[in-house]
């Protein structure tokens, strides 16, 4: 299948009718029927004494189910249409990259009862992903660095978005809808309405919205997929799986997921390097760390900002509060950071003693500063309600010179 990758540019998005080619359809919708009710059975039994008896199932708006953890050689064909020519093929189309990797691996279903609107947002978060239009600034130089996708099992049209706010922030009309509604169609918003097998990929720096949450038939493959071998560092760079569910796939299958743990572990050892430099104050080495991570010069600096963020959690794992926690998903949470990937942070905060992320950390607080203001900061749209970090703009003069330089104060 073959697509035009400047319009996911120009729009934010790109229908794909057919994306489930129909001969597989109902193979695949019995797979992953079998799969909710694995889930299902999981969430019954993991019920808390006030929940009703299925438990999660019975109580979100919208149940996800991270299936790479139910499946067997039975259901293996979930997974590996993840992997299919018009869902990993169009990704690497669409954000010009061989060495795309599948990262987020889930699936959306209806709640048992109506729950109505969400709200619209975007899925960055600056306290986690620094400002949006620092992140929509390197989109528009150097290529998308996520894409995600919604594809249809049954007619779904719950999704809504504003073609092209992938890279403007919210004008002022916008902001005010937002304000009186968040959870009603805004100005320039449409529908994104999918027929069974149709898939949308988009990016997730797009305005968008649940519309309605109801008890209507939903089965929709939620993934996400990033670049490898591009201009640009991508923020979230994690993976949010783990390998066990390799074992249940065909070889080729096997092999591909393999390659996408070495891509993403090769990537994580030169952020440790990189962050060793930094300690070191070693520039050549920061430099070319630097321009591994984000080859292409302009922009440079929101990867900085996306390294100032990992170098915290780094810090984090270190302090012996943290560290010497039994549980890994403590861990995790800790830092804000999926269960699947903690093991990438973690071999990185080994490489350095208590002392030595304390170092690393403090060469980064200046940057860290420069992202956060002294009053609480507000804009609509972003799933973070009121807090320090600019929603929006990058630090205004302030370059690598800066950075480096405070590392002698």
């Amino acid at each position: 299948m073959q697509v035009d990758p400047q319009q996911l540019v120009d729009n934010g998005f790109i229908i794909m009718k057919e994306c489930v080619p129909s001969y597989q359809l109902d193979e695949l919708r019995n797979s992953f029927e079998e799969l909710v009710e694995r889930q299902k059975s999981i969430w019954a039994s993991d019920r808390n004494p006030t929940d009703p008896p299925g438990g999660f199932w019975g109580i979100s708006a919208q149940p996800r189910l991270s299936f790479s953890t139910l499946i067997d050689s039975t259901t293996a064909n979930a997974i590996e249409f993840c992997l299919h020519e018009n869902t990993l093929g169009v990704s690497s189309q669409v954000i010009r990259d061989s060495k795309t990797v599948l990262k987020y691996i889930t699936m959306m279903c209806n709640p048992v009862r109506d729950h109505g609107p969400a709200g619209w947002h975007w899925d960055i978060e600056p306290y986690r992903d620094g400002p949006l239009c620092g992140l929509q600034a390197d989109m528009r130089a150097n290529g998308i660095g996520t894409v995600q996708w919604n594809i249809a099992m049954y007619e779904d049209d719950v999704l809504w978005i504003v073609p092209g706010s992938h890279i403007r922030p919210n004008t002022e009309t916008e902001n005010q809808q937002l304000l009186d509604n968040p959870r009603a169609p805004i100005e320039g918003s449409i529908p994104v309405k999918l027929e069974a097998g149709d898939g949308v990929v988009y990016s997730n720096a797009i305005l968008h919205w649940g519309s309605n949450y109801s008890t209507k038939l939903r089965r929709t493959i939620h993934l996400a997929f990033r670049p490898f071998n591009g201009s640009k560092y991508s923020y979230r760079p994690y993976i949010n799986w783990n390998s066990d569910f390799v074992k249940h796939l065909s070889p080729w299958t096997q092999k591909t997921f393999e390659g996408f743990s070495s891509q993403v572990r090769e990537e994580f050892d030169t952020v440790g390097w990189t962050f060793r430099a930094v300690v070191d104050k070693d520039v050549q080495g920061f430099l070319d760390g630097l321009a591994t991570l984000h080859p292409v010069e302009e922009q440079r600096m929101v990867c900085v900002m996306l390294l100032t963020k990992l170098a915290y959690k780094v810090h984090i794992l270190n302090r012996p509060d943290v560290s010497q926690l039994s549980d890994a998903s403590a861990r995790a949470g800790a830092i804000a950071w999926p269960l699947d990937s903690l093991y990438l942070l973690e071999e990185i905060a080994q490489q350095f003693s208590v002392n030595e992320s304390d170092t690393l950390w403090s060469r980064f607080v200046p940057m860290e500063n420069r992202l956060k203001s002294d009053e609480d900061q507000y804009i609509p749209g972003f799933q973070t309600g009121p807090t320090k970090y600019f929603f929006n703009d990058m630090p205004a003069n302030y370059n690598l010179e800066n950075f480096m330089v405070a590392w002698n104060i």
